[in-house]
């Protein structure tokens, strides 16, 4: 860390000198524009830089199937704009596969392809993406597969569970968006700015829209589950549902607190989900007793189905706890 004292020229105005190590590596010299943000007591120096499309080049040679597919996530999620996927000869397998990544990313396309590769491009503009936005779609449809799982699980509905189970693509292709944003919110401060929401505030967000993913996961698990089993007795049926009711309402909760612009309201509600946490568990291993009683294979599965629900209230105790933590007084 280096020091440098405030000094006034021309009698109103503050100057300070800047670092020559530092403004040498990042090409500052005299007449180089540089971009100040503020946030809060703090001022944060940047060279102005032209705003471009970020482009990057990716050697895919012996990458296939998910594991591709993954590679190119990664990508988009680190920032890049436009990504050329090259290798000595694409193979049709590696095509399908990059089509597979982007059909599970928002607003990315192929823009062109050779023989030897293939260039991806994001179409939006990231300026334009809302961090709010997108883990408030996330918690809607969360919520709904979650409340959709159970009932496909007590009617016996198969076409709700297979529907519950595509729905998962589109909470997970908004929590890629949420950590694209996140992610360029680290690396500069113009993002931040453009975003209109603190580096504090993002972190809050990524961390729920973390757990809303993992909510519809859980989701899907119960569908997957609910299209094998047969009808439940009313009394498993009825409990099973108490115990989504009380699990939506821990989400309702705190998410509803996370998005309070009141913090003694955030505060309320945050500490009312993770009470609700703790009764919830009680609950949990009384059904599990119930359960004994139930032919083994039918009994493990059910198992398996309130371990899903205790799980998703416990993400939404992690919500809650993150709401706490936005509300509380800032140093």
């Amino acid at each position: 860390m280096e020091t440098r004292k405030v000094q006034v020229t021309g009698g109103s105005t503050y100057t300070v000198s800047l670092p020559k190590t530092w403004a040498t590596d990042n090409g500052v010299s005299s007449g180089t524009t540089v971009e100040f943000y503020p946030e809060d007591d703090e001022l944060l120096l940047t060279p102005e830089r032209e705003t471009r499309r970020q482009e990057g080049t990716l050697d895919v040679s012996g990458l296939e199937g998910e594991q591709l597919t993954r590679a190119v996530m990664t990508m988009y999620v680190s920032g890049f704009d436009v990504i050329s996927l090259e290798a000595g000869r694409i193979t049709t397998e590696q095509r399908s596969a990059i089509r597979s990544a982007t059909q599970r990313l928002v607003g990315v396309e192929v823009l062109e392809e050779t023989s030897d590769s293939v260039v991806i491009q994001d179409l939006l503009d990231s300026s334009e993406l809302s961090i709010v936005n997108a883990v408030t779609r996330m918690r809607l449809i969360a919520q709904s597969m979650l409340e959709d799982a159970v009932t496909a699980l007590i009617e016996n509905d198969d076409a709700i569970a297979e529907d519950v189970i595509e729905r998962d693509d589109d909470v997970d292709r908004l929590w890629l968006v949420v950590s694209r944003i996140f992610r360029a919110t680290l690396r500069s401060p113009r993002a931040v700015e453009e975003l209109g929401v603190s580096r504090e505030d993002c972190f809050d967000f990524h961390s729920t829209a973390r757990q809303l993913e993992r909510i519809a996961d859980h989701a899907v698990k119960i569908s997957d589950i609910a299209l094998k089993l047969d009808d439940l007795s009313a009394d498993v049926a009825d409990a099973v549902h108490g115990l989504h009711a009380e699990a939506a309402s821990v989400l309702e909760q705190s998410t509803d607190a996370l998005f309070a612009d009141e913090s003694d309201e955030a505060t309320r509600l945050g500490h009312a989900a993770l009470e609700a946490v703790v009764e919830i568990d009680e609950h949990t291993r009384k059904i599990d007793d119930m359960l004994r009683d139930l032919e083994p294979a039918q009994a493990q599965s059910l198992g398996l189905i309130v371990d899903s629900l205790s799980r998703s209230a416990d993400y939404g105790g992690n919500i809650a706890e993150t709401a706490l933590q936005k509300a509380a007084p800032r140093p």
